[in-house]
């Protein structure tokens, strides 16, 4: 009786090796597993993280000492007794209340505006086929390069024209849609949103709003969500053209900061106090949202 011997593979004919040790080990770990850091990583990260930190943390020595404590050689690394008198003269003399209110109305609309719109016309671009397509994506992004300085003149007299000066609304509207968005959805969709997925809604006889609310924004929220991070963001902090097209009456929270430091001596301990009154909601923000939005960054970084 004859026995016939197994059939060899690649892997039974290579030779063996020693054993991986190493950066050799490590580079073949499996899926799922995770590399280990050594010391020289903690105390990078520790260095990074500190200083990321330190400036705010600084806005807060600042803002619990008096005026000469702060300007004092060496200055105070440590928190004093003044913080809540402080805050209190910064939100009364700046009239914060009003300003944060502002604020949040602006930078809600603008970023509510921003993602609807830059959705729709990432989609646009990235999966409807119409002519001069690429044309008008490539006068969008040529937008990116004219500076927002040589619009200011024209953009206040429009305001100005129309009967906005002074008002929200000439802060709003034109900002409402940037092309920065629109580029960042139509990239975000060119890879997420499979063009079978379309093509099989519209077969089902759906309509493009019906694509648009049932397929397009499930697939695009990792990515609306890291845009609307950033442009609240952006719009809260914003001074340039808030300071030119509102009074001091009607203020975002920039604007008012800027009027609390706009004297002659300014009390840089009551600046830093409005200042971090000013930087309170930002916190609030990514504190609410902060899981949705690493979770968008990292969506857009790992496929499969």
């Amino acid at each position: 009786m004859t026995t016939t011997s197994p059939i060899k593979t690649a892997a039974d004919l290579t030779p063996a090796g020693p054993p991986a040790t190493g950066a050799r080990a490590r580079l073949k770990l499996g899926a799922g597993q995770q590399l280990k850091g050594g010391p020289f990583t903690y105390v990078a990260l520790v260095v990074v993280g500190l200083g990321s930190i330190f400036p705010l943390y600084w806005t807060l020595v600042a803002a619990s000492h008096d005026q000469q404590r702060v300007l004092d050689s060496p200055p105070p690394l440590l928190p004093g007794g003044r913080l809540w008198s402080n805050l209190q003269a910064a939100w009364e003399q700046a009239h914060l209340g009003t300003a944060i209110v502002n604020s949040v109305i602006v930078a809600g609309c603008i970023t509510v505006a921003t993602l609807f719109f830059c959705t729709l016309a990432g989609y646009a671009f990235a999966k409807m086929r119409f002519r001069g397509r690429g044309f008008l994506m490539t006068a969008v992004i040529a937008t990116l390069t004219i500076p927002p300085q040589l619009s200011v003149v024209p953009l206040f007299m429009m305001m100005s024209d129309i009967g906005w000066g002074g008002k929200l609304e000439s802060v709003i509207f034109p900002t409402l849609v940037g092309a920065f968005g629109v580029f960042f959805m139509r990239q975000y969709l060119l890879e997420a949103l499979p063009y079978e997925l379309v093509e099989a809604a519209k077969v089902d006889g759906a309509t493009n709003f019906r694509i648009v609310w049932s397929v397009v924004l499930p697939v695009a929220r990792p990515a609306m969500m890291v845009l609307g991070m950033l442009t609240f963001v952006q719009a809260w902090n914003d001074f340039f053209w808030p300071f030119l097209a509102l009074n001091q009456q009607n203020p975002t929270i920039q604007v008012a900061l800027g009027q609390l430091s706009a004297s002659y001596t300014p009390d840089q301990s009551i600046v830093m106090a409005g200042a971090l009154i000013s930087t309170l909601p930002l916190l609030l923000v990514f504190v609410i949202f902060g899981k949705q939005i690493v979770g968008g960054i990292m969506s857009g970084a790992v496929k499969g």
